[in-house]
């Protein structure tokens, strides 16, 4: 068995974003087509998420290559990815800072491992937020990654489509450390 190295980064720089890029481009390699998909347009996304508070990535090492990440950032009560959704979150949730999950991937030998926990592990284990919130495609893998998040201790809390070009989403929510 190969032992697995994740590395934290609290800043987007270069050499990170070089590594997210890539590891994205293999990870999503069959949606690419699909604009919502497209490496340019996760790029984007990815410099958005980069330079907003809290961001924090998460990638994992096998013998030195990158076989899977995580990251996201603090969202606050204003938030668009609250105010996006189907129907309206109780102050209740959205009160306090909660660390919102933009992107969980790893490269297909690696599937199956349990990297992807560690590495979703590593990223929320150690945040100061109490929660953590995610936006899934429940049609993804046959539902297996719905299930996968319910499995980890997500709870779906409502509905969302972040553009016309993106399928329609599932929030979900647990603690950081369940």
């Amino acid at each position: 068995m190969t032992e697995i190295v994740l590395r934290q980064h609290h800043e987007l720089t270069a050499s990170v974003r070089r590594t997210l890029l890539d590891l994205y481009a293999d990870v999503r390699a069959p949606l690419l087509h699909m604009p919502n998909y497209a490496v340019q347009t996760f790029a984007e996304r990815l410099d958005r998420h980069g330079g907003e508070p809290g961001f924090e990535a998460v990638v994992g090492y096998d013998r030195g290559e990158p076989v899977g990440y995580a990251y996201g950032n603090t969202i606050e009560s204003g938030d668009r990815w609250w105010t996006r959704m189907a129907k309206p979150m109780t102050p209740e949730v959205t009160a306090d800072p909660t660390f919102a999950l933009k992107e969980l991937g790893v490269r297909i030998p690696w599937r199956g491992t349990g990297i992807a926990r560690s590495i979703h592990e590593e990223l929320a284990g150690g945040r100061a937020e109490e929660r953590i919130t995610l936006m899934v495609n429940p049609a993804a893998g046959d539902g297996k990654v719905l299930a996968l998040y319910e499995a980890w201790g997500y709870e779906a809390v409502n509905e969302v489509q972040p553009n016309p070009d993106a399928p329609p989403l599932v929030a979900m929510i647990r603690a950081c450390r369940p």
